[in-house]
């Protein structure tokens, strides 16, 4: 046997490879939302409590959470897709993983609504209207 052939792994050790990297991100996308609670709860709570304006602090605490929760999706929609199509893909498992990615882009797309306050499709808009920002070179 030659020392530098290059081996591929057969198909159920490739499974369990794929498998083990699906829950490793999955894993990480629930723990940047639960950092992201954590933190954002922090966040507000010094804000509201160092100024006094708990509105304020309850705007940006509800813009960073969304941001956190986003964050998580994204990767919760990556390992939802390397388990499906790389492990098992039959048709069964594609129509489940369109039906997740379905819902967790609605959810991301409200979410980033709530956070900016207006339609995507809106920021090129709102960012002419507001004209350049100071200290912003055109």
């Amino acid at each position: 046997m030659d020392a530098f052939a290059f081996h591929l792994p057969d198909r159920a050790d490739l499974n369990i490879r794929l498998h083990q990297v699906s829950m490793a991100i999955e894993a990480a996308g629930v723990m940047v939302i639960v950092a992201a609670a954590v933190v954002a709860t922090l966040a507000f709570l010094h804000g509201g409590l160092a100024s006094g304006d708990w509105t304020s602090a309850l705007r940006r605490y509800r813009a960073n959470l969304g941001r956190g929760i986003l964050l998580g999706l994204e990767l919760l929609v990556a390992a939802d897709i390397i388990g499906t199509v790389a492990i098992t893909p039959t048709l069964e498992g594609l129509v489940v993983l369109g039906l997740i990615v379905l819902i967790r882009t609605f959810l991301s797309f409200s979410l980033e609504v709530e956070i900016e306050g207006r339609w995507p499709w809106r920021r090129a808009e709102s960012e002419s209207a507001a004209g350049a920002r100071p200290g912003e070179s055109l």
